[in-house]
């Protein structure tokens, strides 16, 4: 007979990661002609949507044959992500090196630290171009570590085809195939991809709605097909100062760009009325949704996802200091 102890000796955390509850805003959106259900992707282990990537690269690197015991995993990241390799590889035996804009969190930071992971801050005022950015940091150090992998998040196919075969699967389960349209965030661009792509397969009438920061470049891309230049946001998770590979524009439908200040407002607002206490893209997400249901006159079921928890930006917009500091109330 199977005891206790064995159950939890046996039990794999990863196993922790997906399949998310959908959940119906009934107070917040009472008056809205569409039903929101927002995805609580918090509810993942290290909780974070990315904790489905994370595991999903490294599983990918796995099977490829490019990772073994004790190797290094490098990432950049704007904390998510960062957050979830360093769990993934303090729970599978690899060395995480985390590469971040010294704009996120305090609380990002400790938690990528305490999953014994290193992380390296790089100062958010440096170009993509410029040798102390992110990505030309995390270039350099994979290319001096001896033993490393660097996932890559913006850039790697498997990014998508993570939100491919989990979340998109996922919602379309959850709502019985009743769905008229997704509102996500457009950050690394693979779960907006992903979803989309999936659910596009299952019914193409299905929009597919991006979600944009001011100051980044996606939705002008998007709309233009001209790469600008692009400017200083405090949201995190979502939006890019780079041209992305792992953001399918083709999937789209639409982006709707959120102020920082309506955003992170907003958020508040959803843990204040429906007690879902969640991150600062949650807000975007939402008020986009609200954007959106107008927009394109939406009147059904509208799926939304809440990246991550609000546990995580304490000292941000959580905070009234930091929030009149920045002039947001």
């Amino acid at each position: 007979m199977l005891n206790v102890t064995d159950v939890i000796n046996r039990t794999d955390l990863t196993k922790l990661i997906g399949n998310t509850p959908l959940v119906p805003l009934n107070k917040i959106a009472a008056d809205c002609p569409a039903k929101i259900l927002a995805k609580l992707e918090m509810c993942n282990i290290g909780g974070s949507i990315k904790d489905r990537l994370a595991l999903f690269l490294i599983e990918d690197a796995e099977r490829a044959g490019q990772i073994k015991q004790g190797d290094t995993v490098i990432e950049v990241t704007s904390g998510n992500t960062g957050i979830g390799v360093a769990l993934v590889c303090a729970i599978k035996d690899y060395r995480a090196l985390i590469v971040m804009s010294d704009k996120n969190s305090e609380e990002k930071q400790n938690m990528i630290k305490l999953y014994g992971a290193k992380l390296v801050l790089t100062p958010h005022t440096a170009p993509p171009s410029d040798p102390r950015s992110n990505y030309s940091v995390a270039e350099r150090l994979a290319n001096e570590i001896p033993n490393s992998i660097y996932l890559d998040q913006y850039n790697n196919p498997a990014n998508i085809e993570c939100h491919y075969r989990t979340t998109g699967p996922e919602i379309w389960e959850q709502t019985g195939g009743d769905i008229e349209a997704v509102v996500i965030g457009a950050g690394t661009g693979g779960t907006v991809s992903g979803v989309g792509k999936f659910l596009k397969e299952k019914d193409p009438s299905i929009k597919i709605i991006g979600i944009d920061t001011e100051g980044s470049i996606l939705t002008h891309y998007f709309k233009t097909g001209e790469i600008i230049e692009g400017s200083h946001y405090e949201v995190e998770g979502i939006g890019s100062d780079i041209m992305v590979k792992a953001l399918d524009f083709s999937v789209l439908d639409d982006m709707i760009v959120i102020s920082d200040k309506e955003a992170f407002l907003t958020t508040r607002r959803i843990a204040q009325i429906e007690g879902i206490f969640c991150g600062g893209s949650s807000g975007s997400i939402y008020a986009g949704a609200l954007a959106a249901i107008k927009k394109h006159n939406l009147t059904g079921n509208i799926a939304i996802i809440f990246a991550d928890s609000g546990n995580r930006y304490l000292s941000k917009l959580y905070s009234d200091k930091w929030m009149k500091a920045k002039g947001y109330i």
